[in-house]
């Protein structure tokens, strides 16, 4: 094949060049569609596609050249098939080819959208042009209209224009290049694809070769398959024929499985009669031994209770007596003492002598009582010594035989033996020996109840030990019966136990120190242990079955099961087992709680005999045993039946039945079975009562004998345990015989076909055979019993009559009826034994004998419960006894023949076989009207007889059908289901009662539900029981607006239906909730959970059409608008909307948040209260009761010892007893009575109302914190309306509920609240979370604590939230981790900056709950005035050294506390700091402004203040005022004393500032006025040297320079006059002065009236304490300039104490009114 060659590589690079130059992947954008995309994307096909056409053209290039070289090589061996290479390389070639053709199909629409981009712009700049032209021309026409403003809104409109036609045209010289490119683009993707034309159709072939192939491979393929398929239907043909042979197989063999399992069953059924009748039998024992066991417990704990209560009085009482015993020993003794020293004896001498006698007599008891003890212990081991010498020659007496030696001689021996000891070793009189013996029995009678049983049982168990190696044959206990009972007294023998008790008991002292055998209660570790400290495994060691000679071995296993580390210590077994057991057991030392150790026991037996016992045990503890159990081989003999029914058979027949006779004891015995007659059960039964009246008199008597011989105290309530067991075994054989009759009764009861063949007879003959057995007596029982009876000739024996039975074997005995007479035969056997040990066993037979050949095998046909229109089917078997085949004929009365009909209704039975017929019941409705007879409508009872007609019989063979006819109705409540109105958000619920009237249970089910409805419970399945009654749960919930009619069906089992007809109407609301259901976490009380839900208007159209509209069913489309919502959550709910009420518009949602704040009920937290307070006042009462008992009992003890003490023992001397003893006793009586303390109950107690608990007392609080301690853990649920507005809301009240809302559009908002207990709670503040500061002065800082206590079980990681940094509140410690149980507490301070109030919250977040505390408080700004008014307080002048005081009031007008503070600048640091040497006094300053804001003038030379405060500091109390008092104390001559007086309040606010000013004199004179001169040098230079001073004394003063200066103005012409004023003064002093007033004169007043000055007056007195003015007035002469100052000095002088003169120089200017205005003098 020929293949074009390909281009020169310069036209390669260009297209290669061309192509990485313009990608062919642009970016394109649809002006239809809008979409902006990549062409890469939209012809994607395979991702492994080349991406411009000279990689496709290079790599077809590359594919057909290796094509070709392949196709050369392998062109001659080829075939027709096509190798794989083959292949591949032609679905490369067409997958190449295929994406060449879509990169030109790329190609071809990028140039068409190119030119349809080009053609757009072109238009568009034809448009362009026109708009602008037309612009041109309104330019022009405007222009000629003169209108600047069009002119220049259209030039603008033209400047856009062309700049958008300069871009149009840009943009098309662009899009004109790119359509360029593309076609050169496509033309060059065009060549390419002519290149390849002649690849394409050699594919193409290559292809269509293929798809031929592939067809004829496909036919192949499927005539292989069909070939398959035809062998795969012969394998599966043959392999179902084998399955059917095999299922069938299986069948038969099930079949016969089933028919042995039934015979198995009623085989099985016949023993598990058996079995259930004995267990009952044993569960009575067992019962009847519990209840006896429970009685003597009882019985037990009566008598332990009231010996306890007797313990405790006799205690009493010897604590009563020991202290009166004491009181009087003191009383003798100080009366011994005043005798004594009446005497002249030296009684402390006396009774010292005394107390060392006594001690020594003390000290010779206790030496006694040692050696006493002593002697004691070598007699206990002594005897011991004996015991185990008597053991050994008794073992050695059983294996050889003793010589003849009386027993008599061996108990004298025995009991001389402990005399003989006992004599020898106490040499002590019998008095002595009584006292000890007594003192011994009181210390014993201290012990434990428990340690006494156990000497006791040890003590019997010796004796019974003894009497059995004395002779086996004597009776047990003979020591019981031979002594006589005695108190207080004791033989030696018993003097012997006691030791050996004694020694027993020293012994267990051995164990370690510090854990004794516990008697009483045990109580470890705070727990109280009761029972055993040890068990055994097993609990009883058994040997059974022994063989005597024989040695048997058994493991016993003792485990600790106390509570602590426990110790375990053989002490033997009892004496009956101590020749044949021997024990291997190594104490363990201390066993842990729940080890064990073991134990061997060796059982070797001497004797055929049973034999019990028990293996002692002591321990810390307490003691403890474990029963041994020997029993001998024994025979253990029983039938599994002991009444045989053959039933009824006919005459002529012969029926045998089996009886097993099992012996379970591993003893064979020989047996006889004799016939007895019938009346012998009776006859046994009055036997076994008359034997059980005599073994109930002779166990009275041996009682009773028993009782008048025992000795020990003990022994009169407690009984040896061999004993008990015997009584117990004789009492269960006693009971087990009448049991054993009775049961054989009722099983012959039960037998259905005894009960009816033998009716009344047998009950007559059964009571007369009794009534004659009363009167005959015993000795006639035992006669009839033995003489056959000849009336049960038909009830025989089998072969088997005598035999014997071997131990664990069963042997069958065969019982014959043979019916010859018809009637009933009745026969009784016995079974004998050979063994004693064994009673006879009385076996019943019975049967019955008829002649009928016809019966119905069941006569009763019983249907049991039926329902109407039902068809029910059972067989009637009839079977014949005759000897040929009979006709039957079944008749139905005609009542029935509606409802009842048997198949087939004639047939014939075979001789000696049975017939089948099908009885067929369909009870209808009909059935009460067509028999009435037979059938109850109130009951439903149907009781039909039925008869089968035999040939050649006159009588019929009668049978009955039995049923209970009931309905199959399901019955509804009601017929129609009406939900109403239904949300399409929301579901209704609404319940039907289905009720079964039948008396069956049936199942229902409701089917073909719709989407729409659900039906509760189990989705609309279940079962009624007969005649219940099922409330359903029918849930709709419409899916969108509109009326819904529609029926659900139930369906019974017996497929009836029972519609029930449903309609509701479907509502959309107008409204939407985005979340209709919200589930909140488990909060805890005291916190609080948040969810957002949205309330959506989506209502924007009424296009019902596109989207679901608001409408109610089908009523108008609601209207588009805004609309109102409305939340009502309960009142006093833990639920909190915000908002509440609000407007939605259309197409907009309203956010709405719901608060879940558990809290507790105010009513519980009262009640919780007064519940607390009446348990404290409880315990207080008990205390006080406590109390006052406790006192009673100790003022009682010592009035009957203040009783005892007063009476005379005996009289003196031969003196009659005094006769005023009543008396005594009176007053006595009257003491007492006076000091008992009782209860007053004249005030009881009674519990608060809790309507009185107030809410912030401490009750309340205490009643919050229990209850939150026992918070227990709630789960609550709300379910809150919103409602809707219908249509527009009114603007008036948008907040209140929308009046014109529907409760059809009501939405409906479900809440699941879980509260949990706080793990977290405040334990100071009486439970507040709320800290109110109140109110706080602006600036003050108060502080407050509050304490968090952590009430859970686990630790807490807490932090807090962060307050406001520029607020007033703050946290001034840190959070910690807190454990369980532990407080933090929080310091919180509030410091407000303004006058208003203040309110944050802090949130201490756990990881279980977020803790919100509330701080508020109000900022209150301090109101203080001063009741100075102005900003000077001037003290005046007053003389140096001398004080003057003036006070102010400060008053507070706030409502809190103000805390004030008086400050003077010059104590100030800062303000010493100004008035330094930089700092210039006020009158180097050029105005009187500044002069008035000076700081600080002179001070004293002492350094102290000039001006003195009190108080500096203070708080006034609201609506309160306080005096300030400022002292002005000098102490030299200054003019210029000054301060500043500053109030403070504590936030640094000032109340007022005051200038203090001051002059102070050297004399009483002053003169003051005029204008400053110079710097004062007092100011300057406060402190002057030494040498001045003495000059200025020395040398006359210069006059006192003093400038007044005047101004007059011109006005109008005229000059108006200026006027100044001068003051002298007279300082009031309290100093005595030689002169009290003051003088003036002026000199050179002339020269004064020249210059137009006149001073007023000249001359004057000034008394002491006051001033006078001298006024100067200058009026201009005339010829006077304008601003011509004129100047004249006159001299003023004043005459006080001392002269000073002064030289007034006065100063005056005239000047124009429009000058200076401001200057008016």
């Amino acid at each position: 094949m020929d293949v074009p060659a390909r281009d020169s590589p310069s036209e390669e690079v260009s297209i290669s060049s061309f192509h990485s130059e313009y990608p062919p992947v642009d970016t394109w954008k649809d002006e239809e569609t809008g979409d902006e995309g990549t062409r890469a994307e939209t012809f994607r096909e395979d991702p492994a596609q080349p991406t411009d056409a000279a990689e496709l053209s290079l790599e077809l290039d590359a594919t057909n050249c290796a094509d070709n070289d392949d196709d050369l090589g392998e062109d001659g061996g080829r075939s027709g098939k096509k190798s794989y290479a083959e292949t591949a390389r032609m679905f490369k070639l067409r997958r190449n080819l295929d994406q060449l053709d879509c990169f030109h199909r790329q190609k071809e629409h990028n140039v068409l959208k190119a030119r349809e981009e080009l053609k757009v712009c072109r238009l568009h700049i034809s448009e362009l042009e026109r708009q602008r032209a037309r612009v041109e021309e309104e330019i022009e026409q405007q222009k000629e209209d003169d209108n600047s403003a069009a002119v220049f809104r259209l030039r603008a409109q033209h400047k856009r224009l062309c700049r958008e036609l300069q871009q149009e045209e840009e943009l098309e010289s662009h899009v004109a290049t790119t359509l360029r490119e593309h076609e050169l683009e496509m033309c060059q993707v065009e060549v390419e694809m002519g290149r390849f034309s002649l690849l394409r159709v050699e594919v193409q072939e290559e292809e269509q070769a293929y798809q031929a192939l592939q067809a004829q491979r496909g036919e192949a393929r499927l005539q292989k398959e069909y070939t398959s398929t035809q062998s795969l239907q012969l394998r599966t043909q043959c392999l179902k024929a084998r399955q059917a042979a095999t299922q069938k197989e299986e069948e038969t063999d099930h079949q016969r499985t089933t028919e042995l399992a039934q015979a198995s069953r009623q085989k099985a059924a016949l023993y598990l009669k058996e079995t259930i009748n004995r267990m009952h039998r044993e569960e009575a024992e067992n019962e009847q031994q519990s209840r006896g066991l429970r009685q003597k417990r009882m019985q037990a704990v009566l008598s332990l209770k009231a010996n306890i209560a007797c313990t405790q009085e006799s205690l009493r009482a010897q604590q009563t007596r020991a202290r009166a015993q004491a009181w009087r020993q003191e009383e003798e003794e100080r009366q011994l003492r005043e005798s004594l020293q009446t005497q002249g004896i030296n009684s402390t001498k006396y009774m010292y002598q005394q107390k060392k006698l006594q001690e020594f007599h003390r000290k010779k008891e206790e030496f006694q009582e040692k050696q006493k003890s002593k002697r004691v212990e070598i007699v206990s081991k002594l005897l011991l010594e004996e015991e185990l010498l008597e053991r050994r020659k008794r073992h050695h007496a059983l294996l050889f035989p003793p010589t003849q030696v009386s027993r008599v001689e061996r108990l004298a021996g025995q009991e001389r033996s402990p005399e003989k000891l006992l004599q020898s070793l106490d040499q002590q009189p019998a008095e002595t020996k009584e006292e000890e013996r007594k003192r011994q029995d009181t210390v014993f009678s201290d012990s434990s109840s428990s340690s006494e049983l156990s000497d006791q049982e040890e003590s019997r168990d010796l004796e019974e030990e003894q009497g059995l190696t004395d002779s086996l044959a004597q009776p047990e206990f003979t020591g019981l019966w031979d002594q006589t009972r005695q108190v207080h007294q004791s033989t030696p023998n018993e003097d012997a136990k006691s030791l050996q008790s004694r020694a027993e008991r020293r012994d267990m002292s051995l164990l370690p120190v510090g854990k004794p055998p516990v008697a009483g209660k045990r109580v470890i570790q705070g727990k109280e242990f009761k029972g055993s400290p040890f068990i055994s495994k097993p609990e009883i060691i058994l040997f059974k079955d022994f063989d005597v000679g024989q040695v048997y071995k058994k493991k016993v296993t003792l485990t600790n099961v106390s509570y602590t580390t426990n110790y375990c210590k053989l002490l033997g077994v009892t004496m009956d087992l101590m020749d044949f057991i021997s024990i291997s057991f190594e104490p363990p030392g201390p066993i842990s709680a729940g080890m064990a150790c073991d134990m061997q026991v060796i059982f070797q037996p001497m004797m055929n005999k049973d034999l019990k016992g028990e293996v002692q045990f002591v321990s810390a503890a307490g003691p403890f045993s474990v029963p041994i159990r020997c029993t001998i081989k024994k025979c253990d003999l029983s039938v599994d039946i002991d009444l045989i029914v053959f039933g009824t058979h006919v005459v002529g027949q012969t029926i045998s039945r089996a009886i097993t006779l099992t012996n379970r004891g591993a003893l064979g015995t020989c047996f006889t079975l004799v016939s007895s007659p019938w009346p012998s059960l009776a006859q046994s039964q009055l036997q076994a009562q008359a034997h059980a009246l005599s073994e109930a008199s002779s166990a009275s008597t041996e009682l009773s004998q028993e009782r008048s011989t025992s000795i020990a105290a003990a022994s009169d309530s407690q009984e040896s345990p061999a004993s008990r067991d015997s009584g117990e075994l004789k009492s269960e054989r006693k009971s087990q015989e009448p049991l054993l009759v009775s049961d054989s009764k009722q099983s012959g009861a039960q037998t259905p076909a005894v009960s009816e063949t033998l009716g009344g007879v047998e009950a007559a003959s059964g009571r007369h055979s009794l009534a004659s057995e009363q009167q005959e007596g015993g000795p006639a029982l035992k006669a009839s019993t033995e003489e056959p009876s000849d009336s049960s000739s038909d009830i025989t024996i089998g072969e088997v009559r005598a035999g014997e039975v071997g131990p664990f074997e069963s042997v069958k005995l065969e019982i014959v009826f043979t019916p010859t007479i018809p009637g009933e035969a009745k026969l009784d056997f016995r079974i004998k034994f050979s063994d004693p040990t064994c009673e006879p066993i009385s076996i019943g037979v019975r049967g019955t004998a008829v002649c009928v050949p016809v019966w119905v095998a069941q006569p009763s046909i019983v249907l049991k419960i039926c329902m109407f229109d039902r068809l029910y089917q059972d067989s009637i078997v009839v079977q014949s006894r005759a000897s040929t085949a009979l006709r039957l004929t079944f008749k139905v009365c005609p009542e029935l023949r509606n409802h009842m009909e048997i198949l087939p209704k004639t047939g014939y039975i075979q001789a000696r076989s049975s017939f089948n017929a099908k009885l067929k019941f369909l009870p209808r409705r009909s059935l009460f009207e067509d028999a009435k007879t037979f059938f109850d409508s109130e009951t439903g009872v149907l009781e039909v007889p039925l008869t089968v007609q035999v040939a050649d019989q006159v009588r019929p063979v009668p049978f009955t059908v039995h049923a209970v006819i009931t309905s199959s109705d399901l019955c509804f409540d009601r017929t129609e289901v009406d939900f109403g109105h239904c949300s399409i958000y929301e579901s209704v619920k609404t319940s039907v009662r289905l009720t079964n009237l039948t008396l069956l249970p049936q199942d229902f089910g409701f089917l073909s539900i719709p989407q729409f409805v659900q039906v509760q419970p189990n989705d609309g399945f279940g079962t009624l029981l007969p005649l219940e009654t099922l409330e359903v749960d029918l849930i709709f919930s419409a899916k969108k607006a509109g009326e819904y009619s529609f029926q659900l069906n139930c369906k019974s089992g017996i497929n009836r239906d029972f519609p029930l007809a449903c309609r509701a109407v479907g509502v959309h609301p107008p409204l939407e909730l985005s979340h209709s259901l919200v589930q909140f976490g488990a909060t805890a009380v005291g916190d609080c959970s948040t969810a957002v839900l949205h309330v959506v208007n989506a209502h924007t159209s009424l296009n019902e059409f596109t989207h679901p509209v608001p409408r109610i069913g089908r009523d108008p489309v609601a209207p588009v608008g805004p609309r109102l919502f409305a939340f009502t959550p309960p009142e006093n709910s833990e639920i909190r909307l915000t908002p509440r009420t609000g407007k939605v518009l259309p197409g907009q949602r309203c956010l709405v948040q719901v608060t879940f704040r558990p809290r507790l009920c105010d009513q519980a937290i009262r009640e919780e209260a007064v519940r607390l307070l009446c348990r404290s006042e409880e315990l207080r009462l008990h205390e006080l009761e406590r109390v006052t008992k406790a006192e009673g009992n100790r003022k009682g003890g010592e009035q009957e010892g203040l009783c005892k003490r007063d009476a005379p023992t005996a009289p003196q001397k031969g003196k009659k007893p005094p006769p005023a003893r009543p008396q005594v006793k009176q007053t006595l009586k009257e003491k007492i009575s006076k000091v008992s303390i009782s209860p007053k109950t004249d005030s009881p107690f009674r519990a608060p109302n809790p309507a009185d608990i107030q809410s912030g007392s401490e009750e309340y609080a205490v009643g919050r914190a229990s209850l939150l301690h026992s918070f227990p853990e709630h789960y609550s649920r709300y379910v809150i309306p919103c409602f809707v507005s219908d249509g527009e809301p009114p603007q008036s009240d948008l907040q209140a509920q929308p009046s014109c809302s529907s409760p059809l559009n009501t939405l409906y908002l479900e809440l699941h609240c879980p509260a949990v207990r706080p793990p977290l709670v405040v334990a100071s503040s009486n439970g507040q979370t709320t800290i109110n500061y109140h109110q706080v002065a602006v600036g003050q800082k108060v502080v407050k604590k509050l304490t968090i206590q952590n009430i859970s079980q686990e630790a807490l990681e807490l932090r807090s939230s962060v307050l406001d940094l520029s607020g007033p509140f703050s946290l001034l410690n840190a959070l910690r981790r807190l454990g369980p149980g532990a407080t933090h507490t929080l310091l919180l301070a509030f410091t407000p900056s303004q006058g208003k109030r203040y309110r944050e919250t802090v949130e201490i977040h756990s990881p279980n709950m977020t803790l919100e505390i509330t701080l508020c408080g109000v900022g209150v700004d301090p109101l203080l005035t001063s009741s100075h008014q102005g900003g000077l307080m001037d003290f005046g002048y007053m003389l140096e050294k001398e004080r003057a005081s003036q006070v102010f009031k400060l008053q507070n007008t706030s409502s809190l506390s103000v805390r004030f503070s008086v400050l003077l600048h010059s104590l100030s640091l800062g303000c010493k700091a100004l008035s330094g040497a930089d700092s210039f006094p006020a009158l180097l300053s050029p105005g009187p402004e500044e002069q008035t804001h000076s700081t600080v003038g002179t001070q004293n030379y002492s350094g102290r203040s000039v001006f003195n405060v009190t108080p500096i500091e203070g708080t006034i109390a609201p609506g309160k005022s306080q005096d300030i008092t400022v002292t002005f104390l000098p102490d030299h001559e200054s003019l210029h004393y000054s301060d500043i007086l500053k109030v403070e309040l504590m936030n640094k606010s000032t109340v007022c500032v005051m200038v203090l000013k001051g002059a102070a004199r050297s004399h009483i004179m002053y003169l003051c006025g005029g204008d400053p001169l110079a710097v004062p040098t007092d100011v300057v230079h406060p402190l002057p040297a030494s040498g001045d001073s003495e000059h200025t004394v020395d040398c006359e003063k210069p006059p006192l320079p003093v400038l007044l200066t005047l101004r007059g103005v011109y006005r109008e012409g005229a000059m108006s006059p200026a006027v100044r004023e001068l003051e002298v003064g007279c300082i009031c002093s309290t100093q005595p002065m030689a002169k009290k007033n003051v003088e003036f004169s002026w000199e050179g007043l002339q020269a004064l009236q020249q210059r137009g000055f006149t001073v007023e007056p000249t001359r004057g007195t000034v008394d002491a304490g006051h001033r006078r003015t001298i006024t100067v007035i200058w009026t201009p002469p005339c010829g006077l300039k304008p601003n011509e100052v004129v100047q004249v000095c006159a001299p003023l002088t004043l005459r006080g104490d001392e002269t000073e003169v002064y030289s007034v120089t006065l100063l005056a200017l005239a000047s124009r009114a429009s000058q200076d205005p401001s200057h008016t003098n």
